[in-house]
């Protein structure tokens, strides 16, 4: 991953649900993301599925680059949240790197043509 790309830290939340540890964690999430420069772009918005089946809601939260994502995810102000929603929400979350203001998907394409 490279730093001074935005990261996008993915979270796909199968089984989202609602009570009192659930609520702290979102009232508590932001003063964690604060240090590292994250914010929301998609927070507990209802999908609309085009393709294929998705149960349950897509968090997304931007970061500066790699490093500030790793760095909150590992901070212990995050990890000491973590579980309030890690017990009763089943989901998978990962880190993606954007792409920059002159992505071509063409170049990507013909260097896998060539490769």
């Amino acid at each position: 991953m490279l730093d001074g790309m935005t990261t996008y830290a993915v979270a796909h939340l199968r089984t989202p649900t609602t009570n009192d540890d659930v609520i702290r964690y979102i009232e508590r999430i932001q003063d964690t993301l604060d240090p590292y420069g994250g914010r929301f772009l998609v927070h507990g918005k209802q999908v609309e599925v085009i393709e294929g089946s998705w149960p349950g809601t897509i968090v997304i939260i931007a970061f500066p680059d790699s490093a500030a994502a790793h760095a909150w995810y590992a901070s212990d102000a995050y990890q000491e949240i973590l579980p309030l929603r890690t017990d009763h929400i089943e989901g998978s979350a990962i880190f993606v790197d954007g792409v920059g203001p002159d992505y071509d998907p063409r170049v990507t394409a013909a260097a896998l043509r060539a490769g």
